[in-house]
């Protein structure tokens, strides 16, 4: 089970850098299942939806950088946290969830992003 859930967090991580990084079309071919259910409000459902809107994102905002911080993976789900730059130097924080068939496909994914504010009441950083 943990080579598994290893091998799942490394598929994650893999998926999400080729789509952010402007090919996500290779990236469901290689890394989604069946089916491909999304929650994020601004993406349609299934396959060609995510295409969609990932390729018009890399035209929008190229030069995008991707930092994984951290990854965590349960049963058939997979977690991952990251800190994104986009042009202008405008950082975000992500939290992905991915959830994975028993071929080790990703089949569902949900999503939160927030901006990284100039300073926190706690003192404490988003990462």
């Amino acid at each position: 089970m943990q080579d598994n859930m290893d091998a799942n967090k490394q598929n994650a991580i893999a998926f999400y850098r080729t789509a952010y990084l402007g090919d996500p079309a290779r990236a469901v071919e290689m890394y989604t299942g069946d089916e491909y259910i999304q929650h994020n409000p601004l993406v349609g459902n299934g396959k060609q939806a995510f295409i969609d809107y990932f390729t018009e994102m890399a035209e929008k905002y190229p030069g995008k950088e991707i930092e994984f911080v951290r990854k965590v993976a349960e049963g058939d789900l997979v977690a991952l946290h990251t800190h994104q730059t986009w042009p202008g130097n405008e950082e975000y924080v992500t939290m992905d969830f991915f959830r994975f068939d028993t071929n080790g496909k990703i089949i569902e994914h949900w999503d939160v992003i927030q901006e990284v504010p100039n300073e926190t009441k706690s003192g404490n950083p988003m990462y």
